[in-house]
């Protein structure tokens, strides 16, 4: 697991030890253990059945954790105070459909024990802030899926929370709805909030997270930014005119030729980038013409697919263990 250098300070969510048992030895959560920092975009990710949602909802308070231990926002695990400060989009969130969307947002903002007057301007601010002003006063009943999550985001910005957490906001959004919500989630990490985004949807995730959280087996099996997970899988790609020295071997490197073979692809894996510079001094002088220099990493698709494999087959050895032992 990437470690996170930042201080307890520095977090708006520090959670040790979070455990869910349900009925009949069900164990959505096994010891989760997570730092967010503020003022960040931090992704959780995971396929159905990983725990997610589960965790959300005991940050929440929705859901009674077993064991749970740590901060949000500095406070206790479930101090009520400090909810005040926390906006929320539940998954499947429904609003009723005969009201309009100005009333739905003001209605949230009188849950938050907001006093009329400031629920009021709050509200028309962050309808206006998701792109939503021009429809306020519309039936919920008449918007589309994207204009409801939107909404949706408006009413968990009402009480101007510090910390905004997201359950699969973009969720059977088609793409124009996405792209509208991924400019919501920046504007809110440009305006100093922490939002915490649980999705499935691997592509979303990386395209606005600055850290992210890899969750399978109700475990985190991996956290920290995307430049820290993909670490070891550095490497660069150096593409050259006509055939790879026979020495680039010697180095660890490996050569391709492209199918018109006048080109030759050099992969070079390393995170040293004066080995890089000592390669590229090195082709210059054998006289060696260089096309084009670039890095490449392991994709967040690829990096969770591995994860994946690797949970599901340390997953089949101890099932094969116990059986072996009788058990």
């Amino acid at each position: 697991m990437v470690a996170n250098a930042a201080t307890r300070d520095d977090l708006a969510l520090d959670l040790v030890d979070v455990t869910k048992t349900y009925s009949g030895k069900v164990h959505a959560l096994r010891g989760v253990a997570m730092q967010v920092p503020r003022g960040q975009i931090f992704g959780l990710l995971g396929p159905n059945g990983a725990g997610k949602s589960t965790l959300v909802k005991i940050i929440t308070t929705i859901v009674r954790p077993t064991t749970a231990r740590g901060t949000v926002l500095g406070a206790p695990i479930g101090h009520r105070p400090t909810l005040a400060r926390v906006g929320y989009l539940p998954e499947h969130h429904r609003f009723p459909q005969y009201l309009t969307g100005r009333q739905c947002v003001e209605f949230f903002g009188a849950m938050s024990l907001m006093r009329r007057p400031e629920r009021r301007a709050r509200t028309a601010a962050m309808l206006d802030v998701v792109g939503m002003a021009a429809w306020a006063d519309r039936r919920v009943g008449t918007y589309s899926k994207g204009m409801q999550q939107r909404t949706g985001l408006a009413a968990a910005l009402v009480n101007d929370p510090e910390l905004v957490i997201l359950d699969e906001p973009t969720d059977g959004v088609d793409p124009v709805g996405r792209r509208e919500i991924r400019d919501c989630l920046l504007a809110m990490r440009d305006q100093g909030r922490t939002v915490f985004l649980n999705s499935h949807l691997l592509g979303e995730v990386e395209l606005v997270s600055d850290r992210v959280a890899i969750m399978l087996q109700g475990k985190v099996e991996r956290q920290g930014s995307m430049a820290e997970l993909t670490h070891d899988s550095r490497s660069w790609r150096i593409a050259i005119e006509g055939a790879a020295p026979p020495w680039i071997s010697e180095l660890g490197a490996t050569a391709a030729a492209a199918p018109a073979g006048t080109r030759t692809t050099i992969d070079f894996k390393t995170d040293d980038l004066a080995a890089v510079q000592a390669m590229i001094d090195r082709l210059r002088a054998a006289g060696v013409s260089i096309v084009g220099v670039h890095e490449t990493r392991e994709s967040l698709e690829d990096l969770f697919m591995r994860l994946v494999r690797d949970v599901d087959g340390r997953a089949k050895a101890v099932g094969a263990a116990q059986i072996g032992r009788g058990g």
